[in-house]
């Protein structure tokens, strides 16, 4: 530098020490970096052995991951039903208005459960498949209640350490079989392969939903949690697709126009109170041109009021009133008779013109809340519109089984979704599905009935597992992109479901559960290790689970899953050489050591 009349300043002797000392930290700063990230490199590819002994806790930034090897301790026999977010213990902090009480109500952090959840005492392996469908384990689902209420409606019945399902319900006590027998009669539909998907409010012991596998629909049979203890504990026990859930004060976690039928058996639901909202939300998941069934009160009430403890002017008037609030949301009578009634959701968009008219009631849903939206997502008293456009409507589909593998129109509302994306998935799981196969023989036998793809994208899995004697549960995170309308389309089923959280199943209900890089996707959000919990929470002793992760989070499970007291061994993927490894794990069959074994 200068001074302002051109002469240089004399050399400073001290900025040249400043400056050199300068350089050397910042040099032994980016050594330290470099060294930071070779090292860490090398934690994450290091190659370990699955059944390690190693304790060191395994983390990330957010903690999420942190972990050790150490066994985790049994649960109180008490726990032995335990359904974390629809518990009966926490019933009283929540209100009875609309039933809220049996709706999803998680614990906190600080109360989650830490524990393996202990098989009932004197646990057996389940029936097998078509077996199981009319006989399950008294011991697996020890509950007399449901048993003195019900068995003379034929839902059930207990002889000797069995149950048997002589396939009755309340209103086909002569059984299921004659009574689908009469719909199929009313819904022609039924029988060519039209109707694929189908969801059953109040399923009781599902029966309805088994009798319809036979015919090839595919039920969601759908229960809370309530004074009939285990409904869908039973159906599950019996191999049939149920879960928990209640229409209440939020959606179903299903989406719009999905379903091709929807059914009431004497469900006690009050259709046409609150403004209708039960009904509108069946709306909602019900597609165009797709069948609403009910059953009982107030069908056929002219010659059915005197057993219903009402008067027939009362029944006439609940009819009146229910089929004017479906006409007013554009469903037409389809079909009636004796204690059956079918309406069906019109396919021609110029009916909810109407609702334009602000005197009509209900009124359109305008308030900026997404069609799928349907994750703690209060229900609202107005209607769903569904799109004009042919991609939902049930007469615009390919009939089944030739919808599998056709690409649903809806497969370009998805971002990166296109038909040639959706046949890429397609042949990649048919490849999947028969390495997986290689590797546990016991897929396609009669070891493996429910099964659950716990992050799935199109459903392909389901898809390549199809002739198999089984049915998938297709989860799809209500984080990930939406992609469970494609899963529906094909003729699938599956729901939405945040893994942060516990499932609405009850324990020991699923043979295999498959996950492919939900650590990878999720692990930012979830701790890992309640995770892992809730897999061993709803798998069944001698059931399996296949991982499917990067190498790193593989070393993060396994110790996990042998805590677990799971027997695992790591694979390589249909492709080997990449960093993507398989954890093949499987449950043993464990009692409490409050076991009176």
């Amino acid at each position: 530098m200068k001074h302002k009349d051109g002469k240089p300043y004399p050399p400073n002797k001290n900025s040249k020490k400043i400056q050199v000392t300068l350089i050397v930290v910042v040099l032994c700063g980016f050594s330290f970096y470099l060294g930071g990230i070779f090292c860490s490199e090398k934690e994450t590819y290091a190659t370990k052995e699955v059944n390690r002994e190693d304790e060191t806790p395994i983390g990330n930034s957010a903690g999420s991951l942190q972990t050790r090897g150490n066994s985790f301790t049994e649960c109180s026999a008490d726990y032995q039903d335990y359904t974390p977010c629809t518990d009966p213990r926490r019933w009283k902090k929540y209100g009875l208005h609309r039933l809220t009480f049996m709706e999803r109500h998680c614990p906190p952090n600080f109360e989650r459960k830490e524990c393996l959840v202990p098989p009932p005492d004197g646990y057996k392996v389940p029936i097998r498949w078509p077996k199981s469908k009319n006989e399950c384990w008294y011991r697996n689902v020890p509950y007399d209640w449901i048993n003195k209420q019900k068995s003379n409606q034929h839902w059930l019945v207990k002889e000797g350490e069995k149950f048997i399902f002589p396939g009755g319900g309340t209103m086909f006590p002569n059984g299921v079989g004659k009574y689908v027998d009469l719909m199929e009669d009313l819904i022609p539909q039924m029988k060519d392969g039209t109707v694929r998907t189908a969801i059953d409010t109040g399923c009781g012991v599902a029966s309805w939903g088994g009798d319809l596998l036979d015919r090839g629909i595919l039920t969601v049979s759908l229960a809370p949690r309530d004074n009939h203890e285990a409904q869908v504990q039973f159906a599950l026990e019996r191999g049939i697709p149920a879960v928990l859930g209640i229409i209440s004060t939020q959606r179903l976690p299903f989406p719009s126009n999905s379903f091709d039928m929807a059914h009431c058996s004497r469900c006690l639901i009050p259709w046409t109170e609150f403004g209708g909202v039960y009904l509108l939300e069946v709306h909602r998941i019900l597609r165009p041109g797709g069948f609403w069934v009910l059953s009982g009160p107030p069908v056929n009430y002219e010659n059915r009021w005197r057993g219903w403890n009402t008067t027939i002017e009362e029944q006439r008037s609940d009819y009146e009133k229910l089929q004017d609030l479906l006409t007013s949301m554009c469903f037409k009578l389809f079909n009636k008779k004796d204690d059956i009634a079918v309406w069906q959701k019109l396919t021609d968009n110029s009916c909810y013109k109407k609702l334009d008219n602000l005197d009509n009631y209900p009124p359109k849903c305008d308030d900026g809340t997404e069609p799928d939206s349907a994750w703690y997502t209060p229900l609202r008293p107005c209607v769903v519109v569904p799109p004009a456009t042919r991609k939902v409507k049930l007469n615009a589909l390919a009939k089944w089984p030739e919808r599998l593998h056709v690409a649903p129109e809806r497969v370009s509302d998805i971002r990166g979704g296109s038909e040639g994306a959706f046949k890429h998935d397609d042949s990649k799981w048919k490849v999947r599905a028969k390495h997986y196969k290689k590797l546990l023989p016991a897929i396609g036998t009669e070891k493996v009935r429910n099964v659950m793809d716990m992050n799935t994208l199109y459903g392909g899995f389901a898809a390549a597992l199809v002739e198999d004697p089984l049915w998938v549960m297709n989860v799809v995170s209500s984080y990930a992109a939406n992609t469970l309308p494609v899963v529906y389309d094909r003729g699938l089923i599956g729901m939405f479901h945040d893994w942060c959280e516990a499932f609405s199943t009850y324990p020991r209900t699923y043979d295999l559960l498959h996950v492919d890089n939900l650590f990878t996707a999720e692990s930012h959000r979830c701790e890992m290790k309640y995770v892992m919990l809730e897999m061993d929470r709803i798998l069944r002793p001698n059931g399996y689970a296949i991982i499917r992760e990067s190498s790193y989070f593989i070393d993060v499970v396994a110790p996990m899953a042998k805590g677990m007291r799971w027997s695992c061994r790591e694979e390589d993927t249909e492709y080997s050489g990449q960093n993507e490894k398989i954890l093949i794990c499987q449950k043993k069959l464990w009692y409490s050591k409050e076991s009176s074994l």
